[in-house]
């Protein structure tokens, strides 16, 4: 069965708490969108903002390929004409080929909000869905709280949806607004519904307040649903929407249905993060079938059998929906999980792999965490090879931090001996900070000798106390991100001096980039000499 994609990530995915985006964000992900295969982008309110108004005036240049831009408004307003109707006005004035309007399905609404009578509510739904379907929109309503009104009042809440049917609309979309509902209840009231207004489509927009909104989107679709509304990543109001991130491959993996073309599914993993980044949020490391952990593993016998058979712990193949297996290593590991992730790495351990493995299990016992800082792995495994030639070594670090008298502010200096083959380097350095003095030092040391130094530069630096009830005197864990060009990696230091720990990570952070320097520089010669 064709299920179609209602995607509402440009309005209803605006109105998550940290979500802002600009009109040009806005058509950014719809282009995205579109290309992914969604049949519906939700462009926002065009009555109820500027910003929005903007989108709709520049959108009609996006030249969709497959996707149909849809307008978000309600109801007319009670006692009135839709024709008069401000926001219906608004709704034509977008120029869409579909729109979509909420109207009132739970007699509290109807009453305490709305402040009109139940007969009144029923008008308004028809007579707007009626306005826009005889100035050829596609119409699709969107029967809010319905899962709510169904609970208070079966029967009115029923009278909304035929009112909305019989006016013409081509879509009812059942609302579980408030995110409380049931899979269960939602497969009984779809099913309940769907025998009602028999001859009408229906969709199913979910809220994920109960976690349960990806599970309540399947059991619709599975009563009867072929619609399905969600935003990508599942931003939105409080708890968010669905997570169409989590139902396309649900649907379409799990039970068959077609949502998108195959091979654009095996895009949905960079649809997500650039969704995200565009959004400024956060990926979600732990997010199903996209996140940087989804097909992550840690433990040892985990290890082993899906280096024999990976569908032994994995639900699906990872390129079906263009994430990445990724062995994790760590105390919990095994010879297998050293073996692997070595490889992935383009590294060959050699037979050291107990070597290596019992040096992770100590450090880890010690405070270090190799999952977040994989150039210290690397760098284990490149230590453990016979041929291995340390590129410097750190001699003596002495760094001052003081106020002098006329100063207001610390005074942070670095002085570092480092030996370079027969060379030894003493170098000193002024900096905002104990490390920034410390990194400028190194630098100076290091950089007549290894002169690409110059483009490395430092992408991030954490700290975090592991033993928050040593106060003053507790063990700090530094993470220090290097980059160079596109390459990015990350290096720990552990330490009850946070001096002594960011030193490590700095020192191991720089010493990393000289050995897959080197190596690559070597690789080179011998392919020139073959």
């Amino acid at each position: 069965m064709e299920i179609k994609l209602f995607d509402t990530t440009l309005r209803d995915g605006t109105q998550g708490e940290g979500v802002s985006l600009s009109v040009e964000d806005k058509l950014k992900i719809a282009r995205l969108l579109d290309q992914f295969g969604v049949h519906f982008i939700e462009g926002g309110w065009p009555a109820s903002n500027p910003k929005d108004t903007e989108f709709f005036d520049r959108a009609r240049r996006l030249r969709l390929r497959q996707a149909k831009l849809t307008a978000f408004g309600s109801t007319r307003r009670a006692n009135s004409r839709a024709e008069d109707d401000r926001n219906l006005r608004g709704l034509l004035e977008a120029e869409t080929p579909a729109v979509a309007i909420f109207g009132k399905s739970w007699l509290l609404h109807v009453l305490r909000v709305l402040g009109t009578t139940p007969e009144e509510n029923l008008a308004m739904i028809g007579d707007s869905v009626s306005f826009l379907k005889g100035r050829g929109k596609e119409v699709v309503y969107d029967a809010e709280h319905f899962f709510d009104g169904f609970r208070a009042d079966r029967e009115y809440a029923l009278r909304t949806v035929s009112a909305a049917a019989a006016a013409g609309a081509d879509w009812v979309v059942l609302c579980d607004t408030n995110g409380g509902s049931l899979p269960s209840r939602v497969g009984e009231v779809v099913r309940t519904v769907k025998g009602h207004i028999p001859g009408t489509a229906l969709g199913i927009h979910t809220h994920n307040d109960g976690e349960l909104a990806v599970a309540n989107a399947l059991a619709a679709v599975e009563a009867g649903c072929v619609q399905v509304q969600g935003t990508i990543n599942g931003y939105g109001e409080r708890c968010g929407n669905a997570n169409l991130v989590s139902v396309i491959p649900a649907l379409q993996l799990k039970l068959g249905h077609v949502c998108v073309e195959p091979d654009r599914l095996t895009r949905l993993t960079e649809l997500s993060r650039a969704v995200a980044e565009i959004a400024n949020m956060r990926p979600d490391s732990r997010a199903a079938y996209v996140g940087d952990s989804a097909f992550a593993h840690k433990g040892g016998v985990h290890v082993a059998a899906v280096e024999k058979v990976t569908a032994s712990y994995e639900h699906i193949p990872p390129e079906q929906v263009g994430n990445r297996r990724k062995v994790v290593v760590s105390e919990l590991s095994g010879r297998v999980n050293v073996r692997v992730r070595a490889a992935e790495m383009g590294l060959d351990v050699l037979g050291s792999e107990p070597a290596v493995l019992a040096r992770v299990k100590d450090l880890e016992s010690r405070g270090y965490q190799f999952e977040a800082a994989e150039g210290s792995f690397e760098l284990l495994v490149r230590r453990s090879r016979p041929d291995y030639t340390p590129p410097f070594e750190i001699l003596d670090v002495v760094v001052i931090g003081e106020r002098r008298r006329g100063h207001g502010e610390m005074f942070a200096e670095a002085t570092v001996k480092v030996r370079i083959g027969s060379h030894v380097m003493h170098e000193v350095a002024e900096g905002e900070g104990p490390v920034h003095a410390l990194d400028g030092a190194l630098r100076k040391a290091l950089e007549p000798h290894y002169p690409g130094l110059r483009e490395v530069r430092l992408a991030d630096y954490k700290v975090r106390i592991l033993d928050p009830e040593s106060a003053t005197g507790a063990k700090t864990r530094v993470l220090i991100e290097g980059a160079h060009d596109e390459e990015r990696w990350s290096t720990i230091g552990v330490s009850r001096n946070i001096i002594e720990a960011s030193c490590e990570a700095l020192t191991d952070n720089l010493e990393l980039h000289l050995l897959r320097v080197a190596e690559a520089s070597k690789a080179g010669v011998d392919r020139a000499a073959s």
